[in-house]
């Protein structure tokens, strides 16, 4: 089958194997989702709406839209200048993007990543590698495509599409609809096309570099071979009969004994209605769930990433694998809880991967694995039967709280020191605050429903207006969207102190373990459900990130609720009681989920240590 990557020269002598230079860093930045707020629609006059405050033109998406979205989709692209900043400013040459780097594969967002990667290699001397995410492409072939939440003159919405006739007649109520091409879905080809030097091609630089359909191996390794074995017509596959569509995975080596496995985890699946057209966008499902659809669909990954491994351990090569989706679980192995409260479906859990997903890659010989997808900070660990350890760490998104980035460094006898760098202050955050004050006048002036909270613009930094993001979400998207409603009206009229009665705990427990801990019982009438709730979603998006921002005295008290719901005999038949165990049973796993912030892999051993500072 053309996609067996022919694995020879097992004999081959390893005395000129070489591992990476003490001290190599590599920076990830996943889910960027960058905009591009000042490109250029190249066949339209359409410049977006002019900012007051810059006199400049902008091309943003509505305050309304990104308060609902999981993602920002505007200041973050303040946000990936100021991680590109910080990280030149540490004299970091290797970063590596796990997809989800532009809004939806637009030429217009992915002329305006690749003007800036281009401009930060020259300039820095950066190498970028990046991968596929189910955002860049959103299919294996282009499509046309828009928006309806553009900010128009006067804080109306603007629609721009790619084509006439793909919207609701009403969308030209406020603002005639700009139609542009440069707003369309790029597949593979356009993606690639304009993204070829960061990875997705080999270089004369390039140490080594291969696809999972290379017919070579790093023994009898050349570029020129290399480059016309990497065209995108001859990295193809079958993920259905009659369905051939490309696999851009490949592994470089940028520097001697680094090697990078940058895995698409991108399965797009004929829809049960397709009428039988390979070549045709609309007859294929999202990417969304990732592994689970690897193992079924790509299969052929799962061999090569095993090829890697052993040939990277034979050539004494340090290997890290990174893609868009998680191998492990993200919930700190609270999924069934989250379930069972939630509801199936809810909380995005058809992402999580399977258990078979962990223990393949572990076993395949992965032993760390950088992830995105789910916009969260979160570390998880899977050891197999065989003895197998696999670490996958997910990098938290420049779109959402906390931003940050995850930072690698290779030490000596196969350690890996990982850290989580936050992104808090973005010179121009609020650059586009006056645009948000327009639209916020206009949807007061049309007596809008559910309007946005506009003290989101007194907000003072950019760790502050993505907190802020997140407590609209919670208010307006997740708590009605996720939560029963009967639980969900009962927490938010009820108080700390409230619960701390409801938990049924002896009295005199409770005063002992008050006094313990150095708090009161007035402490806990300072929150209520809400609070609750909301640093519940902070915990859960930032882990051990976000402990400042709740507060060293808060956690207290919420780990004193958790014990002791999770201790006292109560009747589970009330419906609330139940529900409060399950949540506090979540809030539990989360608080003691392995190490997220700073923190050593041992690759020898498996082992993981925690360096944050207690």
């Amino acid at each position: 089958m053309r996609y067996i990557y022919i694995f020879f020269g097992l004999l081959y002598l390893t005395s000129n194997a070489q591992k990476p230079q003490d001290g190599i860093k590599i920076a990830f930045l996943a889910d960027v989702h960058l905009q591009d707020l000042y490109g250029t629609l190249q066949d339209s006059d359409y410049k977006g709406v002019v900012n007051p405050k810059t006199g400049k033109p902008t091309l943003l998406r509505t305050m309304d839209a990104q308060l609902h979205s999981t993602r920002i989709f505007n200041e973050n692209y303040f946000a990936f200048i100021a991680a590109l900043n910080d990280i030149a400013k540490r004299n970091i040459h290797y970063v590596a993007l796990p997809g989800d780097y532009s809004d939806d594969g637009q030429p217009l967002h992915v002329r305006g990543l690749q003007r800036i990667l281009n401009e930060y290699s020259k300039k820095y001397n950066i190498q970028f590698f990046i991968t596929t995410g189910n955002h860049d492409p959103v299919g294996p072939f282009a499509q046309d495509a828009g928006k309806d939440d553009f900010l128009g003159d006067a804080g109306k919405r603007q629609s721009i599409f790619s084509k006439a006739g793909m919207y609701k007649p009403d969308i030209t109520k406020e603002l005639p609809v700009v139609i542009t091409k440069n707003i369309a879905k790029m597949g593979y080809l356009g993606v690639t096309d304009y993204l070829h030097d960061f990875g997705f091609f080999p270089k004369a630089e390039y140490k080594f570099w291969a696809t999972p359909f290379s017919l070579y191996t790093s023994d009898n390794y050349n570029y020129a071979t290399a480059k016309k074995q990497a065209v995108l017509e001859k990295r193809v596959y079958d993920v259905a009969p009659g369905y051939t569509v490309p696999d851009v995975s490949y592994v470089v080596e940028p520097v001697d004994g680094l090697w990078l496995l940058a895995i698409d985890g991108n399965v797009y699946l004929p829809k049960a209605n397709s009428n039988g057209n390979a070549a045709d966008d609309k007859n294929y499902a999202g990417a969304d769930l990732g592994y689970n659809n690897v193992l079924s669909h790509k299969a052929h990954l799962v061999a090569w990433a095993k090829q890697i491994a052993a040939e990277a351990k034979r050539k004494n090569k340090t290997l890290i694998a990174f893609s868009h989706y998680p191998m492990v679980e993200f919930n700190d192995d609270a999924s069934p809880q989250i379930e069972a409260l939630m509801g199936k479906g809810k909380w995005q859990l058809d992402r999580v991967p399977v258990e078979e997903v962990a223990q393949t890659f572990a076993d395949a010989g992965i032993q760390i694995h950088l992830g995105g997808h789910m916009h969260i900070n979160d570390t998880g660990i899977r050891t197999t039967a065989k003895g197998n350890t696999l670490v996958n760490i997910q990098t938290p998104s420049l779109a959402a709280y906390i931003p940050a980035y995850k930072l690698l460094t290779i030490n000596p006898d196969n350690i890996i020191d990982v850290q989580t760098i936050t992104i808090d202050d973005v010179p121009g955050f609020n650059e586009l605050f006056p645009l948000y004050k327009m639209e916020y006048d206009y949807l007061k002036s049309q007596g809008a429903k559910d309007i946005w909270n506009e003290d989101i613009l007194k907000t003072k930094s950019y760790h502050e207006f993505t907190d802020f993001h997140l407590k609209e979400l919670v208010r307006l998207r997740f708590m009605p969207d996720d939560w029963p409603v009967d639980f969900a009206a009962f927490l938010l009229k009820t108080s700390g102190e409230e619960l701390l009665v409801l938990s049924n705990a002896d009295s005199k427990k409770i005063k002992k373990q008050l006094a313990k801990n150095d708090l009161t019982q007035k402490d806990f009438k300072k929150w209520n459900g809400l609070d609750l709730v909301t640093d519940f979603y902070r915990i859960r998006s930032a882990d051990q990130l976000a402990i400042t921002d709740v507060g060293a005295n808060r956690i207290k008290q919420y780990q004193l609720l958790t014990d002791f719901f999770l201790t006292q005999k109560t009747d589970v038949s009330d419906a609330s009681r139940k529900n409060l165990i399950l949540f506090f049973t979540i809030l539990d796993k989360f608080l003691k989920g392995a190490p997220a912030d700073h923190f050593t892999i041992y690759l020898n051993t498996g082992r993981v240590k925690d360096l944050s500072v207690k």
